[in-house]
């Protein structure tokens, strides 16, 4: 290791810059960057399956081998790009080296949000040359930001805090710095280089030139939406924004009932808040601030939240989300690198055998994503209860958590007073009878093994032994 690094890591994430970046680190002698090594979709670049002679399957197995052989196998200082949605295992392992160096690369979270939609819209994700550019407006949706900049944040904390504790520095980077030479030489000097760019790499083009509020059409929604945000966090270096607590928009308030519920993703959420609709009015889209208030102005409020089985939530959650085709990357993992069969979305499968084992490779994929042994980030709908009620305990812990088979004895408690003309018609879903028909001692064994802190946590039972549990 000649200089005071062996590898670096460009920490940073769609439409910030992070292209642009990447051909100018692999313009300076001594220096290769391979792109989004870990990106659980492809190997470094689009389409591509295998880095170094590792395959994308084994290196969804264990990243560790990848990322050594990428050091070991490049003559000079190797680095990648890391984004949010990556191998968060690999992110462990970086933030943890000291002999990595961390490149931060941030910009305006308005800007580079418009452009990902924008991106999505044509297609197109770099341009090298302008006559090939593609041109599009892009629907700003509020609380599609709101959640973009909520992740964005997450990571940038976790990022810092990891810094923090280990007592390293990063370069910090600004998408407007990326046009500077002695900014981009300082990053060399930073990283032990000998050599220095003259000029910028100028084989990309910058994809939308105009004004923010031209490539926008609803720009007023845009205005508004950032008149109820933190501007200041906005406009600031975002890995030293204020710290925001746990978001709280899923959370349902019934104006003049004083109940309140936070719902656990794959949990009979749409029902329940169909019956809380017969007490009033529904609040949702609170936010932190505006959930604080409420719960002021109204006293005696009751907060409640409901667990399910974690067999048949995880069922639901395989459905509706996997098998559904809502949840794109995750399925492609699942193909790609499990093995799972897959109907197109949309369609049954052909028979009962070949949704069991779809099922049983789910229950894989999701052991490992709870244990973050998986290269994706777990997902909220098959993440364990326990982990979803610590979190939501960060909050303010609910005055109610009700197990869905109780939920009619339960639910007249939380109402109260208020129960007798609005009683709970228990729904019957497809879910329980699908999940009937393909569970066998292999599906509640490696349920039980998916959700160990689940079913040792709550008491619950094999699934098709609760009855008598």
């Amino acid at each position: 290791m000649a200089g005071p690094f062996h590898s670096f890591v460009i920490l940073a994430g769609m439409r910030t810059g992070s292209n642009l970046l990447e051909a100018n680190l692999n313009a300076l002698e001594g220096v290769t960057s391979y792109g989004e090594v870990f990106n659980p979709h492809f190997v470094g670049k689009k389409n591509a399956e295998e880095m170094f002679g590792i395959t994308l399957a084994q290196r969804e197995k264990d990243p560790r081998p990848l990322l050594d052989r990428l050091r070991a196998e490049t003559d000079g200082l190797s680095g990648f790009r890391f984004f949010r949605d990556h191998d968060p295992r690999v992110l462990d392992i970086v933030l943890a080296d000291p002999a990595c160096a961390k490149i931060i690369l941030t910009r305006n979270p308005i800007d580079s949000f418009v452009s990902l939609q924008i991106a999505r819209t044509t297609g197109q994700w770099k341009l090298a040359d302008a006559k090939r550019l593609k041109s599009a407006t892009a629907h700003f949706d509020e609380a599609a930001f709101t959640d973009y900049l909520a992740g964005n944040q997450r990571f940038q904390l976790q990022v810092l805090h990891a810094l923090q504790c280990s007592g390293q520095t990063a370069f910090v980077l600004d998408y407007e710095d990326l046009n500077s030479v002695p900014v981009l030489n300082g990053l060399a000097a930073h990283l032990g280089l000998a050599a220095r760019l003259k000029v910028v790499d100028d084989s990309l083009k910058k994809q939308n030139p105009e004004p923010l509020e031209d490539r926008l059409d609803n720009p007023e929604e845009m205005v508004a939406a950032v008149a109820r945000a933190d501007l200041f966090g906005l406009t600031r270096t975002p890995i030293f924004e204020p710290r925001r607590p746990i978001a709280a928009q899923d959370c349902t308030a019934v104006e003049g009932a004083r109940l309140l519920f936070f719902p656990i993703s794959s949990a009979p959420n749409a029902e329940i808040r169909e019956w809380l609709a017969g007490f009033g009015t529904l609040s949702a889209g609170l936010d932190q601030k505006t959930l604080r208030l409420w719960k002021r102005d109204n006293p005696g409020h009751r907060s409640f939240t409901v667990i399910r089985h974690p067999l048949l939530r995880a069922y639901d959650a395989f459905h509706s989300r996997i098998v559904s085709g809502q949840l794109a990357n995750h399925r492609r993992t699942l193909i790609r690198a499990y093995g799972a069969k897959l109907p197109e979305p949309g369609h049954a499968f052909p028979n009962v055998a070949d949704e069991r084992q779809a099922f049983l490779v789910f229950l894989h994929y999701a052991r490992l994503s709870v244990l973050g042994q998986g290269g994706q980030r777990v997902d909220s709908h098959w993440a364990s209860q326990t982990a979803i009620l610590q979190s939501l305990s960060a909050f303010h812990p609910v005055d109610h958590i009700i197990r869905e088979d109780a939920l009619g004895v339960a639910l007249a408690q939380v109402a109260g007073e208020k129960w007798g003309g609005n009683p709970w018609q228990p729904a019957h879903g497809t879910s329980v009878g699908g999940l009937a028909a393909i569970c066998d001692d292999r599906v509640e064994t490696a349920g039980a093994a998916a959700y160990a802190r689940d079913y040792a946590g709550f008491g619950f039972c094999r699934w098709r032994h609760q009855a008598a549990c």
